[in-house]
């Protein structure tokens, strides 16, 4: 098969052919129909993020089930999936206490080493070179992974439209959800408008929240977000962001502000735009080292929350972000700005890294 091979930092992604990855007990093989281009990725093609090389990143999947593995039931051959960038491993004590979005196997194994949970890769070189794997590595015409994270896509939904449910909005909903329980009437500011800020505006109207105010450098990206759900809208390129959310609140500031690309100042904007009481949720992953300031006599002062989401709970949510897809409620086919051939997908990358992107961009294999 061929796939897109990270060779090392800054150097551009290289297709490659690779052996087809088989899978094992518990596992299915999918041939990739559609893989979304992620901010995640980007760090770690520039080195931003640790991992091993070579690798093959994309962790937005969709597809058909080509191969099932020993001990898989409940799914089939010619299955249409699509599947979630965090794959529980349903054991570790996080998985047991119901806090799978931070399954310690996902970070020890895949993250740390691009590894499966027998500590093993699925995709090696015609020689027998490993390759790692980032989630289930796919940038790829084929990609194994767990069952855990594999979902039907319901008849209805176009495949090529769903690829990015399973990272970017299954982010936005465990942020809402999860960490910021956001309710009906409430207001939220979501600070940086990419792929994940356009997943919260979408969901955030889904939710019921009365106010959605969107911040960001792009009056392109401010456009896209108005017709994503945004009630009002921030340049923070030329104006004070955060007084700017307060004027637009009267004065009070929001109940949540989301912090959607991992930066100082978007940190900063989301910490001085909240209400007392308020919540700061940081969604978006950061460069290793990246830091945000905080007051801790302001902190007790105002009694802000500040909170970590990393993401949903997969075998919960993705069935009902499916559902809310089947049902129009949710469209993940409206952040998709750009879609790129496969002999594209540096392209794909080097217009994520420009800031060109509104939304998504997804990487067809086809």
């Amino acid at each position: 098969m061929r796939a897109a091979v990270h060779t090392a930092a800054n150097e551009p992604l290289r297709i490659e052919e690779l052996t087809d990855p088989r899978p094992r007990a518990g596992e299915v093989a999918i041939d990739v129909t559609s893989c979304g281009a992620c901010h995640s990725d980007l760090h770690v093609l520039k080195g931003e993020l640790p991992f091993p090389t070579p690798g093959v990143l994309g962790h937005e999947v969709a597809g058909l089930i080509s191969e099932v593995g020993p001990e898989v039931t409940g799914l089939s051959v010619g299955d249409r999936v699509v599947t979630s960038f965090i794959m529980p491993c349903g054991r570790c004590a996080q998985c047991a206490s119901g806090n799978e979005e931070i399954c310690l196997d996902f970070f020890a194994y895949n993250r740390a080493k691009g590894r499966l949970y027998d500590d093993d890769t699925r995709l090696y070189r015609p020689g027998g070179e490993p390759v790692w794997m980032y989630s289930m590595g796919g940038l790829a015409e084929r990609a194994v992974t767990p069952t855990t994270s594999v979902y039907r896509v319901p008849d209805g939904v176009e495949l090529a439209d769903v690829a990015s449910v399973g990272c970017s909005t299954m982010t936005a909903y465990g942020a809402l959800r999860h960490a910021a329980d956001v309710r009906v009437g409430d207001t939220v500011a979501v600070v940086a408008a990419g792929g994940v800020g356009s997943a919260l505006i979408q969901l955030a109207a889904v939710f019921g929240a009365a106010e959605i105010i969107a911040v960001d450098i792009s009056d392109e990206k401010l456009d896209g977000a108005r017709k994503l759900g945004a009630t009002s809208t921030v340049n923070s390129a030329e104006v004070d962001a955060a007084a700017a959310v307060r004027e637009i609140t009267g004065g009070r500031g929001v109940d949540v502000a989301f912090e959607a690309l991992g930066g100082e100042k978007t940190f900063d904007i989301a910490r001085d735009s909240v209400v007392e009481g308020g919540q700061i949720v940081v969604v978006g992953i950061a460069p290793s080292g990246t830091t945000g300031t905080l007051d801790l006599g302001t902190i007790a002062r105002r009694k802000l929350q500040v909170k970590g989401s990393y993401g949903a709970k997969p075998r919960r949510d993705m069935p009902v972000l499916l559902d809310l897809v089947a049902r129009g409620l949710l469209r993940p086919q409206d952040s998709i700005s750009r879609r790129y051939g496969f002999d594209q997908v540096q392209e794909a990358y080097d217009a994520l890294d420009r800031g060109e992107i509104q939304g998504r961009a997804v990487i067809t294999m086809g």
